[in-house]
């Protein structure tokens, strides 16, 4: 089968079967066209059988030159989902990648903001501007309830139950999960919404959409990180900050204050309980704490 039609095939099923997102599949796809730049294959013409395991390692020798091994380790795991695919279903016999050993890498703890330096960040957005309110309302929103980017952006107002403080999350893979809403965050979106959206003409096809840029379109994932990324330098956050390190800094602080990894693992949407397990190497003065009341032989 010709690449061409491949790569078609592969899109459908991370699409359909897999239900991955938009963005999963497009770091998917950016892995197999890597390889297809790097031999200039022409994916009109030439069959995937055409590659072997030697070109295969040659392209991941080079490519470890200049990346890290969370980049070498993500382009590994794109390349082998592709040929694995291919093989269950008969477009070809072998593995080209089956020798191709992922790196080893260390667990990264993400930065932290403090409560504090949170508030700063918060007390740096504008209200005057005309969307000075909308973001902060975004903030309060990445921080109180912990959604990643592409939650926020898909939030839409039938999502929010102000009655019950929840939001409904529509997450990885297309699976939903309910989030408490934060005190502070519901008061803010809804003075968003009662006092500035409605007065923004929105777009037929974005009525539902909680966050409107000016045009009354849906947000994108590059404006929220320009968005936070202004107000951490205006707050002169010395530390380098996103829209994941709100979603982390949720995280921590729910630990720090006792919850349990179970609860955050939930509010998180994270598959695996060793994805939030990372929090508990976050902050030492709470584990110590966790130890000294909790075990059995404390001083």
């Amino acid at each position: 089968m010709i690449w061409k039609s491949a790569i078609k095939k592969y899109e459908n099923y991370l699409k359909i079967e897999r239900g991955l997102s938009k963005n999963s599949i497009t770091n998917y796809l950016f892995d197999i066209n890597s390889i297809i730049k790097y031999y200039k294959i022409d994916i009109e013409i030439m069959n995937t059988k055409d590659i072997d395991s030697d070109q295969i390692q040659s392209f991941i020798y080079e490519e470890a030159k200049y990346k890290s091994s969370h980049s070498m380790a993500r382009r590994i795991s794109g390349l082998k989902s592709f040929f694995n695919y291919l093989i269950f279903e008969k477009i070809r016999s072998d593995d080209p990648t089956d020798l191709i050993e992922m790196p080893k890498i260390g667990r990264k703890l993400p930065e932290v903001l403090s409560i504090s330096e949170v508030e700063k960040i918060l007390l740096a957005i504008d209200l005057s501007h005309t969307q000075g309110q909308r973001n902060k309302a975004i903030v309060e929103t990445l921080y109180g309830s912990g959604l990643r980017v592409s939650e926020l952006i898909n939030l839409n107002l039938s999502n929010l139950f102000f009655k019950e403080d929840i939001i409904k999350v529509i997450g990885k893979g297309n699976k939903q999960r309910l989030v408490p809403m934060g005190e502070y965050a519901k008061k803010q979106i809804q003075i968003y919404v009662d006092c500035f959206r409605s007065k923004n003409k929105i777009h037929p096809s974005y009525e539902d959409v909680l966050f409107l840029n000016q045009n009354g379109k849906r947000l994108t994932r590059a404006m929220i990180f320009t968005l936070i990324k202004k107000y951490s330098l205006e707050a002169k956050i010395l530390k380098k900050v996103s829209p994941h390190t709100l979603r982390h800094s949720f995280a921590t602080h729910l630990l720090e204050n006792g919850a349990d990894l179970r609860t955050i693992q939930v509010m998180m949407g994270h598959e695996s309980i060793t994805t939030t397990e990372i929090y508990t190497h976050m902050d030492t003065k709470y584990l110590k704490s966790v130890m000294k009341n909790f075990h059995p032989r404390k001083s």
